[in-house]
């Protein structure tokens, strides 16, 4: 395929969300291998900037670029826009440091492109085509890149209450972006606005342009454009944000509760990855590297550190608090794309009772090796479980807190442990578990 800039110049004006200020601005057609490139035509010299992952400055609720003194606010609706249309070279000038929110959306940006008819030109268009999983993780929310032949993204969207939970996955084309995701507007939630204020946020925010998620009411000067709205904007959101890796991607993104900080953790890591021609950058392997003692949390990697578990086995994502020698509270994001749904269940997914327990198994695993430190020769080996009680359906979209309390150590060798799963604060599951202290390389 060949890349694509624009045959002729086109305009728009509005103000914008987070400065408030009045702005125009114009896409132009630029050569091969150029880009997308914002310039900023109210500052002396006119600068530059290119966009990519490394000039991202601040990423408050909007993605923003800095090279030297120039900077350019949320520009993440605009990228979206170029890279769901195909686009690949396009000078962008502005008279502000921030595009015109419009109604919230991509949508008025789309239909510029289509007014300057995009077009190709001789090059060949590159795609960074990644060849092995990462992944994201904070708190409660993640990102998973995989291999994929396109570009696919699947996403949970949830608020804390869990009130507007949504879940939509696209393969993302031409098409699909223009009928699916391109229409769909920002939003925010009613309690947020004040802080979002203070912080010297949109200053140009209306009902014009986002959408208000107050309790269980939606406030909207239109009424909503998709019933799945919210989820779809995450996707534009995505879309914009991974266009500063610098080259089309092929993979398929599974988000959730993205949002644009966890967006460039990964736009970053998949950088790393282009640049070592598609493949996921090497840790060095480090099994048995236990936590230490001044550690109070471990994010996928520390895990990844400690655990000899690899996907698609791998059930904890982030250790969120460790409390004490003997109690921790490890948290499992459960997405659609768990390897067990497909087939547990068609049509209702569920995950299983026994990978739950798995997981309370890995939470203790972590918590037996932390006290005992016995280096990189021992590796805890679940035994048996009792007491296993299992209260309610865990499905995709749901958060686990895994509570793990060690009960008894005997000679170094025997460990038991009591462990439950909550979901929204009640249990799911609950079990006694029994290890044994073995030699990993026996």
């Amino acid at each position: 395929m060949k890349q694509r800039t624009i045959l002729r110049e086109a305009s728009i004006k509005g103000k914008s969300l987070h400065t408030g200020q009045a702005v125009n601005l114009t896409l132009k057609p630029a050569p091969e291998n150029h880009g997308v490139v914002f310039r900023r035509t109210d500052i002396i010299g006119n600068p530059e900037l290119k966009c990519v992952i490394d000039h991202v400055d601040d990423l408050v609720r909007s993605t923003t670029l800095a090279d030297g003194h120039a900077k350019v606010h949320t520009v993440e609706h605009v990228l979206s826009a170029l890279s769901g249309c195909g686009v690949d070279n396009v000078l962008v000038e502005m008279d502000a440091s921030e595009p015109p929110i419009l109604d919230g959306s991509a949508k008025h940006f789309a239909n510029l492109i289509q007014e300057a008819e995009p077009v190709e030109q001789n090059a060949e268009r590159e795609y960074f085509e990644l060849k092995e999983p990462l992944s994201v993780t904070r708190g409660n929310s993640s990102l998973i890149a995989l291999p994929h032949d396109g570009l696919r993204i699947t996403c949970t969207s949830a608020d804390d209450r869990g009130i507007h939970t949504q879940h939509l996955s696209l393969e993302i084309d031409y098409e699909s972006y223009l009928t699916q995701v391109a229409t769909a507007r920002t939003f925010t939630i009613y309690e947020d606005i004040e802080e979002l204020l203070k912080l010297g946020k949109i200053k140009g925010g209306s009902l014009d342009s986002a959408i208000v998620i107050k309790g269980d009411k939606i406030v909207s000067k239109e009424p909503l454009r998709f019933k799945d709205e919210f989820v779809r904007h995450k996707i534009l959101d995505i879309i914009g944000d991974m266009a500063l890796l610098g080259k089309p991607l092929k993979a398929h993104i599974i988000a959730v509760r993205p949002g644009h900080s966890l967006n460039a953790d990964l736009t970053k890591l998949l950088r790393e990855a282009m640049l070592s021609k598609g493949k996921a950058p090497k840790a060095e392997r480090r099994h048995g590297q236990f936590p230490d003692a001044h550690e109070t949390s471990l994010d996928i990697r520390r895990i990844l550190d400690i655990l000899p578990h690899r996907y698609p086995f791998v059930m904890i994502d982030r250790v969120l608090e460790i409390i004490s020698d003997k109690e921790l509270i490890a948290l499992k994001n459960v997405t659609v794309n768990e390897p067990y749904f497909t087939g547990h269940y068609p049509g209702r997914p569920v995950m299983p009772g026994v990978l739950q327990v798995e997981a309370m198994a890995q939470a203790a695993g972590i918590l037996l090796l932390r006290q005992l430190n016995l280096g990189d020769h021992r590796i805890a080996f679940f035994m048996s479980a009792d007491k296993v009680k299992f209260r309610r359906a865990v499905e995709p979209g749901d958060s686990i807190e895994i509570y793990v309390k060690l009960i008894k150590i005997r000679a170094e060798k025997i460990a038991t442990a009591s462990a439950s799963c909550k979901v929204g604060g009640k249990v799911v599951s609950e079990a006694e578990l029994m290890f044994m202290l073995a030699d990993a390389n026996a």
